[in-house]
C-alpha cells in the first residue's frame, strides 16, 4: 500500500508516495536516480548498501522506506560538501583503497560511522569495525589505512 514517506535525504527534505514496506535501497536507486549504494547480497552480510541514517550504518537492503520517515539519510553522494570530497573519500582515492571499486561507498559511509564513535580508532578497531563489510578485490590493507590517514585529519574524517 502506498503512503506518504518524508525524511531528509543528503541535507535536502524528500517527500515519496511509495509502498511503504519497500527496501530503501531500492528506493534510492530507482526513484532517486542515486546509485552509490549497490545492491550486493540482499541479506546484509557485505555492507554494499550502506548508508547512514542518523548518523549511523545502515545496511538500506534490510529496511523498509517507511522506516525512515523523520530521519536523516546520507548517502555516498552526499559525504561531499560544497564541491569538496570528504576525508574520507579523499584518503580513500589517495591510499588507492579501491580497486573495481563497487563495495567503496559502503566501506566510507561506515568508515564514518565508525570515526564518530570513536575519531582516533586503533588498527585492531578500524579492522574490527569494518569486518562487516567486504572487498572481493582484496584492499582490505589499503582502506585500513585510509581509515586511519583520515582519522589523523580530524575527529570523524572531517
Amino acid at each position: 500500500m502506498e503512503e506518504n514517506i518524508e525524511f531528509r535525504l543528503n541535507g535536502k527534505p524528500v517527500s515519496l508516495k511509495v509502498d511503504g514496506e519497500r527496501r530503501l535501497l531500492w528506493v534510492l536507486r530507482t526513484d532517486l536516480g542515486l546509485t552509490g549504494a549497490k545492491y550486493g547480497c540482499g541479506d546484509g552480510h557485505c555492507g554494499a548498501c550502506t548508508v547512514l541514517v542518523n548518523e549511523q550504518a545502515v545496511r538500506s537492503c534490510q529496511v523498509a522506506v517507511k522506516d525512515m520517515q523523520g530521519r536523516e539519510v546520507v548517502t555516498i553522494e552526499g559525504l561531499a560538501q560544497q564541491g569538496r570530497l570528504h576525508a574520507l573519500q579523499e584518503a580513500f582515492v589517495e591510499h588507492d583503497a579501491l580497486q573495481c571499486g563497487y563495495c567503496t561507498p559502503g566501506m566510507i559511509l561506515t568508515a564514518h560511522a565508525l570515526l564518530r564513535e570513536n575519531p582516533q580508532p586503533s588498527t585492531a578497531d578500524i579492522v574490527q569495525g569494518m569486518d562487516a563489510n567486504l572487498c572481493r578485490c582484496g584492499a582490505h590493507n589499503r582502506i585500513v589505512a585510509a581509515i586511519k590517514a583520515a582519522a589523523g585529519k580530524s575527529k570523524g574524517g572531517r
